[in-house]
């Protein structure tokens, strides 16, 4: 959730506030060996399997407020088409070749093991559970072939070595121009660039597209009957295929190649930093490859690892939150901007759930619905719900207005950059800025000394509070919706301009709605009970997954 679909979400959001025309697309990445190791595992077809989770999913991406354009699935008869008609130009373009290599295949159970169907140690990083494709612990790509004492994963057995034929992408003989492209790639941030250079500069080496899977989209070329194509070299093609599909259910088909080959578009990736040679090497050489005038990427942001608590979340030892999980625990717009603050952008991120109550209690209480609720009901008690005309502006009033208006400038730069951490941070900001005003200006003691200077501070204040609803929508849009409403702001604050934030839009006599808490703080036992929670989250949570899930 965190390095790819919430991140792309609160990005796309913004972008959208900017007035930009935005497109934000994914899919149920359906094929490859994990999906055929489990679906086997349960006796079941890999599409029954798939069928079931893209709807979960699907479902609960919608439920955490994640504002896709489209969310499609590989096994989409738009994206298999497109699959195939890719790879066949790449091939008619010279940059495949057949050749015969030698795979493990166990005996046991008379199949060949390539990618997650083996196990063994990384040659690399020493790492014990590394896979037939990559080592998920340095990242490096690698060969069946290269991994230290192999096992099946099915029954654990040795592997013997078989002879298979497999189509290739020539990798080597787009070093060049992938080294040259990467190298003057002004925007790459430097963990993208490091890697994808080193990777380059190591050697490429060319990569075997088929498979002997029988799960996944049938290889197009001459002869390739009853091979599949590799997992990555179908699931990256899906963010064309969706733009294609999508363009197609609003009755437009040509849509996508105004995106995908117009120079003005900007493409930009939410990944884990293990996805970086996926992204950053393989998808661009692809692109190229086919002598379309695709769009390479603009920004990879990729984060890295956030930890569990100190240990490296873990599906099969019940380490972690689900995601279904969490939304039993408490609203979904809590773990969004929590998550957000925890956003292992620079270096890998320690989830805690003590830092979890701070954020929530003390950011999200104590700064911003603290101040939320001073304004609006000083608000609607002193001022029966109408803003106040203000009067003259002081010194204090003046330098407010102009420190929100930063604030507002800063908030955008990191958001263009993708720091969507330091982000938030702004808005947080804001609140204190907000709080130091009122505690500074007194307008409760004002309001009988000094009526005028008392309605200019709630003047300011009521206006900063839209200006707070804009910039928390990227990251909590059902709150800034919540904020927005009570401030009686017509339409809705999805659809608000950014640069409204720093403009004094609200006006005298403008009647607000009657205040409620925006917020609520966790008790101060929730560490203490915060295992029982989560054990009775998992319960909920497990009872309505599908079966397959179970």
């Amino acid at each position: 959730m965190i390095g790819s679909v919430l991140s792309a979400d609160v990005f796309a959001r913004y972008l959208r506030l900017k007035g930009e025309e935005v497109l934000f697309v994914s899919g149920s990445d359906e094929h490859g060996t994990p999906i055929e190791v489990e679906a086997k595992r349960k006796g079941i077809e890999p599409r029954r399997l798939t069928d079931q989770v893209h709807e979960y999913v699907s479902r609960l991406f919608k439920e955490w407020r994640i504002s896709f354009s489209n969310y499609t699935r590989t096994e989409s008869k738009v994206h298999k088409e497109f699959v195939q008609k890719f790879w066949l130009k790449i091939y008619e373009k010279g940059y495949i070749y057949v050749q015969e290599e030698i795979l493990p295949y166990c005996p046991k159970d008379e199949i060949f093991l390539p990618d997650r169907f083996i196990t063994g140690k990384c040659p690399h990083c020493g790492y014990e559970e590394a896979h037939g494709d990559q080592c998920d612990k340095c990242g490096r790509l690698l060969h069946p072939t290269e991994l230290i004492n192999p096992k099946c994963v099915f029954c654990g057995s040795r592997p013997i070595y078989k002879r298979t034929k497999h189509w290739f992408f020539n990798l080597p003989k787009l070093t060049e121009e992938l080294r040259k492209w990467l190298e003057r790639h002004p925007y790459f941030p430097d963990n993208v660039k490091r890697f994808s250079l080193s990777w380059v500069e190591e050697g490429l080496k060319p990569r075997s597209i088929t498979r002997d899977n029988k799960w996944g989209i049938p290889a197009p070329f001459p002869g390739s009957e009853g091979k599949t194509i590799y997992v990555w070299f179908d699931a990256v093609i899906g963010y064309i295929s969706a733009t294609k599909e999508y363009g197609e259910q609003i009755g437009d088909p040509e849509l996508w190649k105004r995106y995908w080959f117009d120079k003005n578009t900007k493409t930009i990736y939410f990944i884990g930093k293990d996805n970086i040679p996926f992204h950053a090497v393989l998808f661009p050489a692809m692109m190229i490859a086919t002598g379309d005038p695709y769009v390479l990427p603009y920004q990879i942001a990729a984060t890295e690892y956030l930890m569990f608590e100190g240990e490296k979340f873990s599906k099969s030892r019940g380490i972690g939150v689900w995601i279904d999980e969490a939304l039993e625990i408490m609203d979904v717009d809590y773990w969004r901007f929590a998550l957000i603050r925890m956003r292992p952008e620079v270096r890998d991120t320690n989830f805690t759930w003590r830092e979890f109550y701070r954020i929530v209690n003390s950011e999200l209480n104590d700064d911003i619905g603290n101040y939320v609720h001073r304004v609006l009901t000083f608000t609607w008690t002193r001022y029966k719900g109408k803003v106040p005309k203000p009067g003259a502006y002081s010194s204090v009033d003046e330098e407010f207005i102009e420190s929100i208006k930063k604030k507002v400038d800063v908030a955008d730069r990191y958001f263009s950059q993708v720091r969507l951490k330091p982000a938030s941070e702004v808005v947080l900001e804001i609140a204190r800025l907000g709080n130091q005003y009122l505690n500074t200006k007194e307008p409760w003691r004002k309001i009988k000394e000094k009526p005028e200077d008392a309605a200019t501070t709630m003047y300011l204040s009521i206006n900063s509070l839209k200006t707070l609803a804009i910039l928390l929508e990227p990251f909590m849009p059902a709150t800034a919706e919540r904020l927005w409403n009570m401030l009686n702001l017509p339409g809705s604050v999805h659809k608000a301009k950014w640069d409204v934030a720093k403009e004094l839009t609200i006006k005298p006599g403008h009647e607000i709605k009657k205040p409620q808490p925006l917020f609520t703080k966790l008790p101060p036992n929730f560490l203490d009970k915060v295992n029982e929670i989560l054990l009775e989250a998992r319960k909920k949570a497990h009872a309505k997954r599908p079966k397959v899930l179970e």
